[in-house]
Parts: structure tokens; sequence; C-alpha cells
């Protein structure tokens, strides 16, 4: 009997990068970050990898290669773990419809793009303009702005910092399903690059935070922006570099040549963020120890099986929020989650975009977002 070679490594590759995606070991570190690089994408794209195995199965059915029961037994067992995280994957939008609370999240996802196109992220009503400068250190200083192309006025604002661990990262590369839906419906989003480790230092990453924010105040309104309506949103270290930048507005040790622009903003979306000190410093470099008051509102999704930025520092961040802030707070903990859960539309991004969706046209429509806060502070 010739052994279906081709199928049994596909069989084989799949079903380790299942078990790797259900079970997420978060210790020790490589262990860790090995499940995550095998396991992320099978774990957004359950219909993808369910499809091809499918495929694979009936073709080697119908060339007689299934003799034996074991292949057989064996795509079963994968069958179920795929259809496993793609149920996990649905449960994302009720898990942000009960963080949300009273505001209203629609249950409408785009199951054709989740299924056909889940790569695809692109919209024809929206334009991409490339490369435009913001900072003096090149292409490190470079942002993407995506605009729909009936060029509205008066637009709000969505700022996205990518992640990487600030070592790694580029914009045009994450939380893409976002911008293109934000801007699609009449927003202005930018994706920035800003310096990275080893060359740069915390200090040069919040510097170039805020020259984003600057920029967008200064030059925004020629391509459509309100600057009075900005959000900052970031990935992993993107999220962990929006916080802080939030709880520093207007701080001229961050904002040299440009400490006159208000770099404030209304609002922080944080997705798989880390939130402790960075790389060994002190709590001054820590989101969570920098909480205060007059915090602008919060959004907060993250996977509950995050083996890169565990789960425990997005909840203890969002508890800090809840004690201090005076502003609406949403976390939402995405069952069978792993990190960078926003490289894709998937079940589970596109029930995040759906919150954040409603939360932005809360926050952003409220002339006084603290008077309304108290209901949100206890909800997610």
């Amino acid at each position: 009997m010739n052994l279906p070679y081709g199928y049994l490594t596909t069989l084989v590759l799949l079903a380790i990068c299942a078990l790797f995606a259900l079970a997420a070991p978060g210790r020790p570190r490589p262990l860790a970050m090995l499940s995550f690089r095998l396991g992320v994408a099978l774990n957004e794209l359950p219909f993808v990898a369910i499809a091809w195995l499918l495929a694979a199965t009936v073709l080697a059915f119908v060339q007689g290669d299934l003799a034996s029961p074991v292949p057989v037994v064996a795509a079963a067992v994968t069958m179920a773990g795929l259809g496993l995280m793609a149920w996990r994957g649905r449960q994302a939008l009720p898990a942000v419809q009960r963080a949300m609370g009273p505001m209203p999240v629609s249950r409408r996802l785009p199951y054709g793009r989740i299924l056909l196109s889940p790569f695809l992220r692109r919209r024809r009503a929206v334009e991409r303009i490339p490369d435009l400068p913001y900072g003096p250190a090149g292409r490190r200083n470079l942002l993407d702005l995506y605009r729909h192309r009936s060029r509205p006025t008066g637009a709000p604002v969505l700022i996205h910092l990518h992640g990487g661990g600030y070592t790694a990262g580029r914009k045009n590369s994450q939380s893409l399903p976002l911008l293109y839906r934000l801007a699609d419906q009449g927003w202005v989003c930018v994706s920035a690059n800003y310096r990275l480790r080893p060359q740069a230092t915390f200090h040069d990453h919040l510097v170039d935070a805020k020259r984003v924010i600057a920029w967008v105040r200064r030059h925004g309104p020629a391509y459509g922006a309100d600057p009075d309506r900005i959000v900052l949103a970031g990935s992993s270290a993107g999220a962990h570099l929006s916080a802080m930048a939030a709880f520093t507005p207007n701080d001229p040790a961050f904002q040299p040549g440009f400490d006159d622009v208000d770099t404030s903003v209304a609002a922080v979306i944080g997705l798989g963020g880390y939130y402790g000190p960075y790389y060994g410093m002190g709590p001054q470099t820590s989101p969570i120890a920098q909480v205060r008051p007059d915090a602008p509102p919060f959004f907060i999704a993250h996977g509950d099986h995050d083996t890169v930025a565990p789960v425990e520092g997005a909840r203890l961040f969002a508890e800090r929020l809840r004690e201090l802030s005076t502003q609406p707070v949403v976390y939402a903990e995405l069952p069978g989650g792993q990190h960078a859960f926003d490289l894709f539309h998937s079940l589970r991004f596109d029930a995040v975009v759906n919150a954040i969706d409603a939360f932005t046209a809360r926050v952003l429509s409220s002339a006084s977002p603290a008077d309304e806060s108290a209901p949100d502070r206890e909800v997610g």
C-alpha cells in the first residue's frame, strides 16, 4: 500500500497548529512564542483550514489512499478541533456585547469576507495615501492615510500604532479591517511607523506618537479630518504606546519643537496590548502606573489565550482605569483569542470592530462623556 505522504503532511501540519492554537501554553517563554506563531492564523481562520482539510481528505479518498482508518480518525479529530476554534471565534460577538453594556453593538458580521476573502482588507470606496512624512526620522517617520474617495470633511480621525514589541512591525500591516471599515464610513484613518529599538529609546517612541497626533492637528484638515476628534489606537506594543501618549497630553518633555500643539485625544483603543513597564524600566513607563482621573475613554480588547501579552495585564489595567478614571471604560475579553487577533477578517476581530464602531460613536457624539460615564464603568 502506498502511503499518502502529501495528505499526511497536510494533516500533520494542521493537527500541530491546531494543538498549539487550542492549548496555547503560556510558559516557558519560547514555547509561548512558538504557540503564538504556529496557532495565530489557524485560530482566526479555522474555516480556511477546514476547507483545506476537507478538500485534501476527499481527494485522498477518491484516489483510494485512505484504506487505513488511522488518517481518517486523525482527520476527524483535527476537524473537531478546528470546529471548536470556529465556535470560540463566534463567542466574541456576545462577549463584546456584554462588555459594552447598554451601548448597542451590531450583530451583523461580514460573513462573505470572513469565509471567502479574509486576507482581502481593501475596499474600493477607500483611497490610501501612502508614505506621508510626519517627522525627521526617514521611513520610520512615515504614515499612511486612508479616507473615503468622496473626500468628506469634518471627519473623525483614527490613528493606529502597530505592534512588534517596539523592535519590529510597520504601518499597513495590522488592524487593516478596522482602518478600511472606518474609512469606508467617512473617517480619516492614519497608520504610522515609529522609531524602533535598539536605536530608539522609550522617549523616542513617545515623541513619535505625539508627532503623529501633532501632524493630524496641523495637516489633517487638508485631508478632511476634524483635529478635535482624534481616537488613538494600537496593537500590542502600539496599545502600550497609545496609552502612554494619552496619559501625557501636552507634556513638553515629549514634544520637542512642537510643545505648542495640543496632543490630547478623545479616546483610546487597545488591542491585545501590553501594559507593564518598558523593558525593565520603572513604573513611569507602565500605563497601569500612569492611570489618572482625567484619562480619556478607553476600549480594551484582549484574548484570554494570549501567550505573548498575557491577559492578566489587560485585566489589571482595566481594573485600574475603572478605579480612577471618570470616563467610560470598556473591557472585552475574547474567548479563545490569541495575540494579534486583528490581522484578518475573522469572526473574532469583526465582532471587535462592531464594538469599536459603537464605542466611538458614543464617546465622540457625547458633548460631555464624563456626565454619562457612570453606567459604563461597571460593565465588561
